[in-house]
């Protein structure tokens, strides 16, 4: 199957099963669909949880009930590239934590091997580009938005002995086109939405010849109505947004318990204090209320209300019953996990969707392209790479 035949399946099937994601799952008091009604209040807290770290599982235990899972579950399979990590000297992973370093490591290990000089995007303090410097790159130039991070790999990699140097650069505002030339391989790990957008244009449009980059947040620094990047992805109809974007993001490595519970919390606190906004506004949606340090969550739900209140300039009545409140918002949060555990069965679905619309949009430009897996989820599930180089 062709990446664009793999897409435009996609497509259909996202189509076809819009009302299973294309939600917020905070709007609903009960559960949306009439047929997942019984499975979903079958579940217990706990196997909830267990499901939403399992996609596999998701995906059998709702093909009793939505069509064409099994499908979706193929499409969205990707090859891995099959490497070898690489070890490095321990001044290499200095100042990198484990699970970082091991996932830098899969990331080299899955690039070609090449010693083309190396344009580094959105570097940080320029770990992966040391990586591939010591792996014999003729020289890494690496560009990054903090001076401080620039001063800080540019004197690690003096120290070292490697072949780099650091440009500060807005590569959203600035002209980026000076970076960018035939004979390099273009390289970015992570970088978000909008950045990663901003690589894969300017590194077509100079016929960069080796492209390889793993995209990462696709809602961040992006419009709210997602813009298309392939011809393909311009004839969908499924009308994507932030909302839709994030979802692309939902399959995460599992939190610590004590997140976890101060999670729980926060998600009850807050869906408690939108009944009682509602019941004074008679509003009938959710409003969100802004961020806010977790301690907050260790204090009380009467607390909590207050301060929301004051962010949303509402006045609470006297006599508030904050404990019927609090018990809605435990109730609700019921149903938000079911409902997004729905929503999750698509999310896998959704980031395949958006690197093919990426993969297409290169092979447009006349790059041969592979899509696949560097490394195991449990390292980071944004482990899709995009590998391109001219024909």
């Amino acid at each position: 199957m062709t990446l664009a035949e793999q897409f435009l399946a996609l497509d259909s099937l996202l189509m076809r099963h819009r009302q299973y994601w294309q939600c917020t799952a905070f709007d609903f008091d009960t559960i949306p669909w009439p047929e997942l009604q019984g499975i979903l209040s079958e579940l217990t807290d706990d196997q909830v949880s267990v499901l939403d770290n399992d996609q596999n599982q998701l995906y059998q235990l709702f093909s009793q009930h939505i069509s064409q899972l099994d499908e979706l579950a193929k499409l969205c399979e990707l090859p891995s590239s099959a490497h070898s990590r690489a070890e490095y000297p321990f001044w290499i992973s200095n100042g990198i934590k484990g699970r970082k370093f091991a996932q830098l490591q899969d990331f080299v290990s899955a690039l070609p091997n090449t010693k083309q000089p190396v344009l580094e995007w959105c570097a940080g303090k320029g770990h992966l580009g040391r990586m591939l410097a010591f792996n014999g790159a003729s020289n890494v130039h690496s560009i990054e938005l903090q001076q401080s991070l620039c001063e800080q790999g540019q004197k690690s990699a003096q120290q070292q002995g490697l072949a780099m140097h650091f440009s500060q650069a807005d590569v959203l505002k600035d002209d980026i086109t000076q970076f960018f030339n035939t004979d390099m391989h273009a390289v970015a790990l992570h970088a978000c939405g909008g950045l990663h957008q901003a690589f894969m244009r300017q590194a077509s449009l100079a016929k960069v010849q080796q492209i390889s980059f793993s995209p990462c947040c696709y809602h961040l620094f992006t419009a709210n109505e997602y813009r298309a990047m392939s011809e393909d992805a311009n004839k969908s109809e499924l009308n994507l947004t932030h909302r839709d974007l994030k979802l692309a993001l939902q399959e995460t490595v599992t939190a610590p318990s004590r997140l976890e519970k101060v999670r729980k919390t926060e998600l009850e606190w807050r869906l408690g204090f939108d009944a009682l906004r509602k019941s004074i506004t008679g509003e009938q949606y959710y409003v969100s209320v802004p961020s806010v340090n977790k301690a907050i969550f260790s204090d009380s739900f009467k607390s909590f209300c207050a301060w929301a209140a004051d962010k949303k300039a509402l006045k609470l009545p006297q006599g508030t019953d904050y404990i019927k409140y609090l018990e809605v918002g435990v109730a609700r949060k019921k149903i938000t996990d079911r409902v997004e555990l729905v929503r999750h069965v698509f999310r896998k679905a959704i980031e395949v969707w958006l690197v093919l619309d990426r993969a297409l949009y290169l092979q447009q430009q006349g790059y041969q392209v592979s899509v696949k897996t560097f490394c195991e989820k449990q390292l980071t599930p944004r482990n899709i790479l995009v590998l391109a180089n001219v024909h």
